[in-house]
């Protein structure tokens, strides 16, 4: 009698089980799908050296813990490959290389366990700009082919500048590989997008790669600074912003919203603005509730199952631009 290879059966995810559950004529059953939390794994800068084919162990260990939390989304802040060589400039094939092996150890890996993945592009992947033009085109070939099957709002600019709901969330991605502020007209999409998203008392969530405010020794420099998109986060109603590029988490508060930065999964961790040791490689992952609420945690670690104790955070990170406040300290 032929049996089945359970090793190629994919694991029953949360989305299944909400899937199942709404489609039961059972009112208590419904309410149940309702009440469950909204899980999202946020996973950040898996690169190493230029033009690498190669991830470390680090990566597919937080893919594999990924895949056993069965969250019902995934988001990537960027640099999920080594691009933005100056001397010389990447080939087509090289390019290609790297995102074929992105998608050996991450991509594919997910999409078999049923886990949607939500990208915005880092510097390292498709930064803006005439002289990587090239990689910039690559990266949106590459996830054109593997837009995910999401509630989307606005997928005009997929995947680069985009939002979807999830239950009674929404989800924007802004692409900002750059430092400086956005564009006028990228504001505008921002804002238009933000307000005509709908509020249906979940959380409304941005993520980019470079973040509004400095959080990393190294990167103090490498940061949005633009008051005008803070504005819109704020009237719009944003609680968190996530953002990649400074290998370092932490989740961060000022003035009504929470910045929370991904530690990477790649090369070179990166201390805290203030401190001298390096931060750990995490992966963060939110909960969103029903009635609006979120709880944060970073998970590190070599299996990155060992919680990020608020307490091991500095109580606030000083910039010459901005004061962010540990989350848990925010006033209320």
């Amino acid at each position: 009698m032929h049996r089945a290879n359970p090793s190629i059966v994919p694991p029953v995810t949360r989305r299944d089980v909400l899937a199942w559950l709404g489609a039961l004529a059972w009112p208590a059953a419904s309410a149940l799908a309702q009440t469950l939390p909204t899980r999202v794994v946020v996973l950040s800068d898996f690169n190493g050296r230029y033009g690498s084919v190669d991830y470390l162990e680090s990566v597919t260990a937080a893919v594999r813990r990924t895949i056993a939390l069965r969250p019902d989304l995934v988001i990537s802040t960027g640099d999920m490959i080594a691009g933005q060589r100056l001397q010389p400039l990447l080939t087509r094939d090289q390019l290609v290389a790297m995102w074929d092996a992105f998608h050996r150890h991450v991509t594919t890996p997910l999409q078999r366990a049923g886990l949607p993945l939500a990208v915005t592009p880092g510097n390292h992947d498709g930064a803006s700009g005439s002289r990587f033009a090239l990689e910039r085109e690559v990266y949106r070939e590459q996830w054109l082919a593997r837009r995910p099957a999401l509630d989307f709002v606005d997928a005009g600019g997929y995947p680069f500048d985009y939002a979807f709901r999830l239950r009674s969330n929404l989800f924007v991605s802004i692409d900002a590989t750059f430092v400086g502020p956005l564009s006028p007209t990228q504001r505008a999409w921002v804002e238009r997008v933000l307000r005509e998203g709908g509020r249906d008392g979940g959380q409304r969530i941005v993520f980019s790669h470079v973040p509004l405010w400095p959080f990393a020794v190294g990167r103090e420099r490498d940061f949005l600074g633009d008051r005008e998109l803070e504005a819109i986060v704020q009237r719009e109603h944003v609680g968190i912003y996530l953002t990649g590029h400074h290998h370092a988490y932490y989740p961060g508060f000022k003035d009504g919203v929470r910045y929370v930065s991904q530690g990477c999964l790649g090369a070179a961790p990166r201390p805290l603005i203030g401190h001298a040791a390096p931060t750990e490689r995490t992966l963060t992952l939110l909960e969103l509730d029903a009635e609006g609420g979120a709880r944060i945690e970073a998970y590190g670690g070599a299996a990155f199952d060992r919680p990020v104790a608020r307490e091991s955070l500095p109580r606030e990170i000083r910039s010459t631009v901005a004061t962010l406040v540990r989350d848990d300290l925010a006033p209320r």
